[in-house]
């Protein structure tokens, strides 16, 4: 399988001179969930984060699906972005709006404003949304607004939101941080079918090593923003989760 993304030697210093991420060197191959292990001010977002461009990487390449997302500018990075979905961990969805109009929102980097605005006249759009809620569950819940759904069916709005790009990487940020343990599993799921059944190459955050050992394929951990881990899941013994999160660091299960 060819690489879809490719970092090397990327690092990010933020104003405060916090050196976030030190000369990251990463290869991804397509078809891989791939999950980012770490404390929290491990590097992970802002890894995640630079490789979209939602932040600037202070110096480094990336490359996603051939393409250069460091040097690309206007109209080009909007055509990079249209393939990568983004799932955040809280959700960002307009709170006042529905699930379906939230879901509709992911196809605005393919269309126009005035497209946009008038998406509930596109049936076609309606039909590729409300089968998306449907592959999460939610279809029965299109017309509420997102205030008043659970924390994770607004997740899973997210993950209905981020297929209407028809991505070929959904980059997960954090995206079980704030749910229960069984919510965040029925999430975790999710993104595992869409890796199966739709070949789409996953990046995922997490905190939980028994999530990663779960539907993850490969881990990558970092620690102080240097990658200190890659390898598969079931590789990361005491000794490993002890390097990674601290000596005093216990594991916790989510079944």
């Amino acid at each position: 399988m060819k690489n879809i993304i490719k970092l090397t030697d990327v690092h990010k210093i933020y104003d405060s001179g916090t050196h976030a991420l030190k000369g990251v060197n990463l290869e991804v191959k397509e078809g891989e969930f791939l999950i980012l292990l770490g404390l929290s001010g491990s590097g992970k977002s802002t890894l995640l984060r630079c490789m979209n461009r939602l932040i600037e990487p202070t110096s480094g390449e990336i490359e996603i699906d051939d393409e250069n997302v460091v040097t690309a500018k206007g109209k080009r990075l909007r055509k990079i972005r249209r393939h990568i979905g983004m799932i955040f961990q809280q959700f960002n969805l307009i709170k006042n709006m529905s699930a379906l109009t939230n879901v509709l929102s992911g196809k605005l980097g393919y269309v126009s404003l005035w497209h946009a605005i008038t998406f509930s006249m596109h049936k076609n759009d309606v039909a590729l949304a409300m089968s998306n809620l449907k592959r999460v569950g939610l279809d029965q819940f299109a017309k509420n607004k997102a205030r008043n759904l659970s924390g994770g069916q607004q997740q899973r709005v997210a993950i209905a939101r981020a297929l209407m790009q028809n991505p070929k990487v959904i980059f997960a940020d954090e995206p079980v941080a704030s749910l229960d343990p069984a919510t965040a599993d029925s999430v975790m799921r999710y993104l595992g079918e869409l890796n199966t059944n739709d070949n789409i190459t996953i990046l995922c955050s997490l905190h939980f090593l028994s999530l990663a050992r779960k539907y993850g394929t490969r881990v990558v951990a970092l620690k102080d923003g240097n990658i200190v881990f890659d390898g598969t899941p079931n590789e990361i013994d005491e000794k490993k989760f002890k390097d990674i999160y601290g000596e005093d660091a216990e594991e916790v299960e989510i079944k």
